[in-house]
């Protein structure tokens, strides 16, 4: 790369790790040129940038299932992004690549971390949702862990999210009866209207734990858990026996500082799965793509294609927007999979 055609990244680092819920204080926007792609590494420019729950905790210090980002280091985040200079094989200038790049414009990786992606087959911006990370974690946990049989009734926590939907989708898909728990009257009116869910419960309602009742006439055969909290606290008397919770994410904590006060629910809730013999399993979707991600790919995108399964992008465009829309997405102010349109598409 010559002197004149050096490439220049804008990025968004991590500038200092949040006490509660992050600020715009906690994130850097800066420019940074960037090396000569070696051996096997691609340039790619970023076109979609996904934001999700879990960077929350990758901006803390405490353990967790991966390594948190370090000061003054890119926040992570899935991309779709057009190759610019290739040294891998497998891929040549102007393809499109689904991989790891982070909240920033431009970025040399590495070419097996990348994987291709057909522009005819579907909408870039799916693969970083519904037809990928996300979607894939509805449909993993929800079909090793949740097990879904004809008949049941499956519970979502944040149904109208990404994840959530597909969920709910699945669920119905399958079977099973789908009742799905969201923010707001807008939100539950697209999980009946738009998506066929059987019931939708307002959680900010406030008699949430009698409407959830009786939306489940005869309990509660899988809950997808999503958020925990008060809304979790509302679910729990609802379980059958044998029933099954995949663990997904926690929202609704993620920016606690400290154990809640109030007393030690932890004995009720122990009880509650030896005297109902609850199946509860925390997961991470990676665990299942050797096993289960050919499936979701073919299973999911035939659905989209025959008009069975439905998805909503939430898109904000530009970069410097993608930390005052990632703190809504930890208040759900998001409608949808929330997606930063970093470039636009050739």
């Amino acid at each position: 790369m010559s002197v004149e055609s050096i490439v220049q990244s804008t990025r968004i680092v991590l500038a200092s790790r949040p006490d509660g819920a992050p600020t715009a204080d906690n994130f850097r926007l800066e420019a940074v040129n960037l090396p000569d792609p070696a051996e096997g590494q691609v340039l790619i420019r970023v076109i979609y940038l996904s934001l999700d729950p879990y960077m929350r905790g990758r901006m803390s210090a405490a353990e967790s299932y991966a390594d948190p980002v370090e000061i003054d280091e890119v926040m992570v985040g899935g991309t779709v992004g057009q190759v610019v200079e290739s040294r891998h094989p497998d891929f040549a200038t102007g393809d499109y690549v689904l991989g790891y790049a982070g909240w920033q414009s431009h970025a040399v990786v590495d070419g097996n971390h990348l994987r291709a992606l057909d522009r005819d087959a579907a909408p870039l911006s799916t693969a970083v949702g519904v037809l990928g990370m996300p979607g894939f974690t509805a449909y993993s946990g929800l079909l090793k862990i949740g097990q879904p049989k004809a008949g049941e009734t499956v519970v979502v926590a944040a149904a109208s999210g990404p994840v959530g939907s597909a969920v709910g989708q699945i669920a119905k898909l399958k079977g099973a009866r789908a009742v799905g728990i969201a923010g707001g009257p807008e939100k539950c009116a697209y999980l009946l209207d738009e998506l066929g869910f059987d019931a939708a419960v307002d959680h900010r309602s406030p008699n949430f734990a009698e409407e959830l009742r009786a939306a489940c006439p005869d309990g509660i055969d899988v809950y997808f858990e999503n958020v925990g909290g008060a809304v979790a606290a509302a679910v729990l008397p609802l379980l059958n026996l044998y029933a099954r919770v995949p663990v997904c994410g926690l929202i609704a904590q993620y920016n606690d500082t400290e154990t809640p006060e109030g007393p030690d629910r932890l004995p009720g809730f122990f009880t509650r799965v030896l005297v109902k013999s609850l199946t509860i399993r925390g997961f991470i979707q990676r665990e299942f793509v050797s096993e289960m991600y050919a499936d979701f790919q073919r299973d999911v995108s035939g659905w989209i294609r025959e008009g069975r399964f439905a998805y909503r992008e939430d898109i904000v465009d530009g970069l410097e927007n993608a930390p005052a829309a990632f703190i809504g997405l930890l208040r759900g102010s998001n409608f949808g999979k929330l997606v930063v349109r970093v470039a636009e598409e050739d």
